[in-house]
């Protein structure tokens, strides 16, 4: 299954059935009062999330989802039958969005929260309902409220504790692969992966956290370059950084500060958040060169590991669990 993130959908909800104009039919009546029922009401569009769902792929195939309307009434106060509502399945962490004007509607990021994205229109009142002294036979009654329709852009930003980040080909995804069960793609060219990852770590006694392997960054990311708006945007929910820098890098604190400015230039908030700064693949090194590395970088302690031999892999591990 392609990992979507991002779709564009329309929905419109089901139309109030009309009210009926009817009058009671009886032997020796012949002018019986008004029995005309209501109409049913539309049905709903519902966006509901599962945490059993990892990508919105599947909106990608139906791009208009419909209610459906509501029955109209009929003779002997006979009210019509509700229209069927229509839910949509999203994954957790699903930010809906007003297309037109870009308004966040829902952030639905628990399993099983469900939103009305539009509602259907109420049945219109049967003649019977306007019966009065004044008006023993009301001849009309009400049309059903029309429906509703939505523009929506649905969002997927992934829910994760721990965010890994760094320039591609930094050594995210064998780190990931390293300290939890997820079989990313792995290959030593930049930009093998194309998508996030999720893996889950285990740790203590019976403990765990989520980590997500970012697609690599580049500079201008955050005017999205590189596909970089729609990577930064699965860190935001996460709630430390781990910054991979290569010990292939000509300037370790230039790396640093490339990646830390992308974050800013996106959103402040992002940096406010608890960083780990790992040099990885200090497996290539010599034991001098391993010696030579940085211990910190902007004021910051850096922690030393090679995902391969998983040299300093479990200090890095107890490094993320003081700040769960």
């Amino acid at each position: 299954m392609n990992f979507i993130d991002e779709v564009d959908i329309t929905v419109k909800s089901g139309k109030g059935g009309n009210g009926c104009v009817s009058f009671r039919r009886e032997k020796y009546v012949p002018h019986g009062g008004p029995d005309g029922g209501d109409g049913g009401k539309g049905g709903d569009v519902i966006i509901k999330s599962k945490n059993n769902i990892s990508t919105l792929s599947d909106l990608r195939h139906v791009s208009v989802y419909k209610a459906e309307n509501g029955k109209n009434g009929s003779s002997s106060n006979k009210k019509g039958r509700d229209g069927k509502a229509v839910v949509i399945p999203v994954p957790c962490g699903t930010v809906v969005k007003d297309r037109i004007n870009n308004k966040i509607l829902i952030d639905l990021t628990e399993n099983n929260q469900e939103f009305v994205v539009a509602e259907g229109g109420m049945g219109g009142r049967g003649n019977a309902r306007f019966k009065r002294s004044s008006v023993q036979s009301p001849d009309f009654a009400e049309e059903g409220a029309a429906a509703q329709i939505k523009e929506l852009k649905l969002e997927l930003k992934l829910l994760a504790d721990v965010g890994i980040m760094g320039l591609p080909n930094s050594g995210k995804s064998t780190l990931l692969s390293r300290i939890s069960s997820a079989k990313p793609k792995i290959a030593a060219y930049p930009f093998t992966t194309l998508v996030p990852n999720l893996g889950i770590v285990e740790y203590g006694n019976y403990k765990n956290f989520v980590v997500a392997d970012v697609p690599g960054l580049i500079k201008d990311a955050h005017r999205g370059k590189g596909l970089g708006i729609s990577f930064l945007r699965h860190i935001e929910r996460t709630n430390i950084l781990v910054f991979t820098i290569s010990a292939e890098s000509d300037d370790f604190d230039k790396t640093f500060q490339l990646i830390y400015n992308e974050l800013s230039a996106y959103k402040k908030s992002i940096i406010k958040k608890p960083m780990i700064i790992v040099i990885t693949k200090v497996d290539i090194l010599q034991d001098d060169q391993l010696e030579s590395l940085p211990v910190t970088i902007k004021g910051k302690e850096v922690l030393k590991i090679s995902s391969v031999t998983g040299y300093g892999i479990s200090t890095l591990i107890n490094k993320i669990t003081l700040f769960l």
